[in-house]
């Protein structure tokens, strides 16, 4: 069974932020991301994690444009001095937090332009902090319209292109699922790649036990690649209480 993590900015949502840690840790759970922990002090989130025993595991670069705007923009050639910027801000967030990674986020874009931005982006990312592990993500169009890294096939390219050991890929089981139709196939291409995975049903994006993904088959693939990481419940309970959506890990627990 792998090793299951919690992403508190969905579940515990019905809790205020810093309730949701120790809610999260009285459910079982001893890892969490984290997606944009920005609006809080660290200090704030530091003592969460802390007081609860919690390992964080991800948040997510950059920091989003509060006043409206997309989320991300990596791979947005106008925005590439603002990335810059705002890096530096991502990368103290993580020190303070201990964050195990940063999933860089590349925004609405397209073309040879945009690739570049995105490469030299996490390419300087990399470079300025080479204890520090990043990640990319594809995500799909009908979420996120117009997204750069919208193909699996599309990120382990550029992770060729960026050629750096400390860049890799994040796998999400509900986009693989809606961008290429079989997340348990993208996995086995893929997986390899991975060292951080996610997971909601598609396409309700809630826990398993929705949909066409076949989460027992998926979770014995991952185990038997022998895939080490964490493995994070990233999705919207359908359930008012968090609590009571965790049917699926219960019965993992019990098998």
């Amino acid at each position: 069974m792998p090793k299951f993590a919690a992403n508190l900015s969905m579940l515990f949502a019905e809790l205020p932020y810093l309730d949701r840690f120790s809610a999260a840790a009285a459910a079982g759970f001893e890892a969490v991301e984290v997606l944009f922990p920005y609006e809080f002090a660290a200090k704030e989130t530091q003592r969460a994690l802390l007081a609860n025993g919690l390992e964080l595991l991800l948040i997510n670069a950059p920091p989003p444009n509060y006043t409206g705007g997309d989320p991300g923009y990596a791979a947005v050639p106008e925005q590439a001095d603002r990335f810059q910027r705002d890096i530096r801000r991502v990368l103290r967030y993580a020190d303070m937090l201990k964050a195990g990674r940063i999933h860089v986020m590349a925004g609405p874009a397209k073309g040879a332009a945009a690739r570049q931005t995105f490469v030299q982006n996490l390419q300087a990312a990399a470079d300025s902090a080479p204890q520090q592990q990043f990640t990319i993500e594809p995500l799909n169009n009908g979420d996120f319209p117009g997204y750069f890294l919208d193909d699996y096939n599309l990120a382990a390219d550029i992770l060729d292109e960026v050629g750096r050991d400390n860049v890799t890929l994040q796998f999400d089981a509900y986009h693989a699922q809606l961008i290429h139709g079989d997340a348990l196939k993208v996995w086995e291409a893929f997986g390899d790649r991975a060292t951080h995975v996610q997971f909601a049903a598609a396409p309700s994006r809630c826990e398993p036990g929705n949909g066409p993904l076949d989460f027992d088959a998926l979770f014995a693939a991952i185990d038997d690649s022998g895939y080490q990481g964490w493995v994070s419940a990233e999705y919207t309970p359908s359930t008012p209480r968090t609590e009571d959506s965790l049917r699926w890990m219960r019965a993992l627990q019990a098998a």
